[in-house]
């Protein structure tokens, strides 16, 4: 496993509009030792002003390249479907990791989430000590197991 010591602190993008969910995905991220920054958007327009650093992201410090993409897939706006079209296309962000990580447990919304290169998908637990469990599982997989591709950016 990968030391903190040898390491940056990890970003992760958090991409949901449900504020209780916001909420309780960062004390969950927050409750681990591994450093990281935890960055929250509300919808899905966000998320692509984040990665492509415009907007209210435009300046680069704001909007590091993140480690892994947590993402929901039912937000206004536009969807994390949309996101995910348009992420994994994009030479310089299809290889940073992303887990729709959703209410949804529909078996469409499986296989549209993996063949549009998702590298995961994750239905969110509905109780807190799952909820918790799951997001720490993922963290520890996703940030500390599994090796990142190398940063462009």
């Amino acid at each position: 496993m990968r030391t903190a010591a040898t390491h940056h602190p990890r970003v992760i993008l958090v991409v949901e509009d449900d504020l209780g969910d916001q909420i309780l995905i960062q004390e969950a991220l927050l409750s681990t030792s591994v450093p990281k920054k935890i960055h929250i958007v509300g919808d899905g327009e966000q998320a692509l002003e984040f990665l492509n650093q415009s907007g209210r992201f435009a300046p680069p410090v704001d909007a590091p390249r993140p480690d892994l993409i947590l993402l929901d897939l039912n937000m206004p706006r536009l969807g994390g479907k949309e996101v995910a079209s348009r992420v994994k296309v994009d030479p310089e962000l299809k290889q940073i990791p992303m887990v729709a990580f959703t209410t949804s447990c529909r078996e469409e919304d499986v296989a549209d989430c993996y063949a549009l290169g998702l590298n995961s998908y994750v239905q969110k637990p509905t109780d807190f000590d799952n909820f918790q469990a799951t997001l720490q599982s993922l963290e520890q997989y996703w940030l500390q197991v599994s090796l990142s591709p190398p940063r462009t950016r």
